[in-house]
């Protein structure tokens, strides 16, 4: 599949919702802000902060869908660099981070994971403010990733697509479930991505931030304030530095 075919498709079974209204929100809160976005993907919710008045910087280490953000209006307000958390120059500081999009869960290594919070630990000013979402493996949304549950028809630009999820494995010890998405495409070929996402549970993510030395603040389990374990399967986290 080519990449700039895959972020079409990204942004077309990714559209805006109340996760990415949260996050615009959260990021806004303080007029001009200086923003990490820390998994920026395509840019749908860096985009939003930056004309919401803010200083951005995106990072991704998917360079297709840099590229693909690069493209979009205003990408000019964005500062986009290519790699992890580790790319971020020495002596930067922001107001706000944010990880949306469940960007926590593409990351396997508990290490990596740890790496990553404590560099946006690192670079956040005192007070600063760091919020993400990760599935809760309470709520087994793997269950749901079926064709008969998850299908849905998407508009790109070569024409209408069929889309859905289906999970092939998973090792629920180790919080690992490995699952593939197909594509059907305006010409009947059929495209299938897999990949592997971690599910961390709250205890997990708590200690995590806490060793990162972040202060976790609220833990809601959606987007509009649900407390954890009954709204939307989502364990939504915001935390400061002290």
């Amino acid at each position: 599949m080519a990449d700039s075919h895959s972020s079409d498709l990204y942004d077309a079974v990714n559209t805006w919702g109340v996760d990415d209204e949260f996050f615009l929100k959260f990021a806004t809160a303080v007029p001009a802000a200086r923003v990490l976005d820390l998994g920026c993907g395509t840019g749908r919710v860096t985009l939003a902060v930056a004309v919401a008045g803010c200083n951005v910087t995106g990072v991704d280490p998917d360079g297709s869908r840099l590229e693909a953000a690069r493209a979009k209006p205003m990408a000019g307000r964005v500062e986009w660099i290519e790699g992890d958390s580790t790319v971020i120059g020495p002596g930067r500081e922001f107001d706000v981070a944010i990880m949306s999009a469940n960007v926590p869960q593409e990351i396997l290594d508990d290490a990596e994971l740890a790496r990553s919070f404590a560099d946006i630990a690192e670079h956040l000013v005192p007070g600063g403010r760091f919020a993400f979402n990760s599935r809760d493996p309470e709520a087994r949304g793997w269950e749901a990733w079926t064709k008969e549950r998850s299908h849905k028809i998407v508009q790109l630009p070569e024409g209408q697509s069929q889309h859905w999820y289906q999970t092939t494995h998973v090792d629920e010890a180790n919080g690992l479930v490995e699952f593939c998405a197909h594509e059907v495409g305006a010409d009947g070929t059929e495209n299938i991505g897999c990949e592997t996402l971690r599910f961390r549970s709250e205890e997990q993510l708590r200690t995590m931030l806490n060793e990162a030395g972040l202060v976790v603040d609220d833990v809601f389990g959606g987007f509009e304030g649900e407390p954890a374990g009954r709204g939307t399967g989502n364990l939504v986290i915001t935390a400061h530095k002290p």
